[in-house]
């Protein structure tokens, strides 16, 4: 029988994760140089538990108090009169045809706007308060916002944050400074932490693609660190922060009835998505990994790499995928002179004719129906 000790040696073979002639053992930390190290990925698993600790704080003694003095109701909806016939049919036909709800009011014997009437206020009773999206969202901006500034402050001062060729220069012998490592693992935390809490926050029609975007996100993570790919990694982080920080707000101000000020964030989110997800990611950083990397390292590249680079453009795929929603949303605010709905709409906030579609980053957002410009 194979022992763990085999299987774990067979898991980490250097020949995977590093250039030839690289052993582990050339990646040992001393007193002149740190290096990553993949036990300190567990760090972030206890974190996320500080970072759901902080999250409710300042939901609750934060974003509550502030969205209640802008008037942003937290009432819940009157709710369906339980009936155990109407709610399996609920449960289990969503978007019910007129047949079936001229079925049902047989079944009962009720009329079918008794039927039609009970399916809306249950409908209604799922759909979350504004102010519970206003925190969500609210948490949200506070992270994005201090992620960035933060990353910005750490990588201010390092060469490769302006020239992309020195994230492979001496590769890979190069260390980690005490800011780069706090920076992978507050992200990381912060990535732990949605994968928990998606379970419980607001629902959202795209809630199984952000559940494998957030894996995708933490494996990437992971796998960055290992291979001590945390220069190119920790550019890409500080990019993907920098549009979220626009698409949050745009959110709030939605939810507090700042229609002016939801519209020209909602354009600078735009601008900023385009700029960083299609342009720098793409042209700068991806080109950097595929293109300039291998020529600079010099040596053949190993496995790992290729995992990660493929990584890589599977998550411009989606950026382009999600980019042509986002556009589609814009055009529909110009047409109709302001946004209009949610910009991520959760699963209750879709009728049986609108069929809004996932989108965004890190945060995928609902495009409109054609008939309705996005955000109101």
């Amino acid at each position: 029988m194979v022992s763990i000790q085999t299987l774990l040696d067979k898991f980490w073979d250097p020949d995977i994760w590093l250039p030839p002639n690289i052993t582990w053992a050339d990646l040992q930390s001393s007193d002149q140089i740190e290096y990553t190290h993949h036990k300190d990925l567990l760090y972030p698993i206890p974190m996320a538990l500080l970072v759901f600790v902080i999250r409710y704080c300042f939901e609750k003694y934060c974003f509550i108090p502030i969205g209640t003095a802008l008037g942003i109701k937290g009432s819940k909806p009157k709710r369906a009169v339980h009936n155990e016939i109407l709610e399996r049919a609920f449960k289990q036909n969503l978007k019910m045809k007129h047949k079936d709800i001229s079925g049902l009011a047989k079944q009962l014997d009720w009329t079918e706007r008794q039927v039609e009437r009970w399916l809306r206020l249950r409908r209604a009773q799922d759909k979350p308060s504004t102010i519970v999206k206003f925190t969500e969202n609210g948490w949200r901006f506070t992270y994005y916002a201090s992620s960035f500034s933060f990353g910005l402050y750490v990588l201010w001062d390092k060469p490769w944050l302006w020239d992309t060729d020195l994230c492979w220069h001496n590769y890979p012998h190069q260390g980690v400074s005490r800011g780069v490592w706090w920076y992978y693992m507050t992200s990381a935390a912060f990535y732990w932490s949605l994968m928990g809490s998606q379970f419980f926050d607001v629902k959202r029609k795209d809630f199984w693609q952000m559940f494998a975007h957030h894996v995708l996100t933490l494996f990437l993570l992971a796998l960055s660190w290992v291979c001590n790919f945390h220069r190119i990694g920790s550019l890409t982080i500080l990019l993907h922060d920098f549009a979220d920080i626009f698409l949050e707000f745009a959110k709030m101000a939605k939810y507090a009835k700042y229609q002016k000020l939801c519209d020209t964030v909602f354009a600078i989110f735009t601008i900023s998505w385009l700029v960083t997800r299609t342009g720098i990611f793409p042209f700068i950083l991806i080109y950097s990994t595929t293109v300039r990397g291998p020529i600079i390292v010099n040596t053949p590249m190993f496995p790992a790499y290729y995992i990660f680079n493929g990584l890589l453009f599977f998550l411009l795929g989606l950026h382009l995928f999600w980019t042509y929603l986002i556009l589609k949303l814009a055009k529909s605010a110009l047409s109709a002179g302001q946004m209009e709905g949610d910009i991520r709409s959760s699963s209750s906030d879709f009728s049986d004719t609108s069929a809004n579609s996932a989108l965004v980053s890190g945060d995928i957002n609902s495009t409109p129906s054609p008939k309705k410009s996005p955000l109101k």
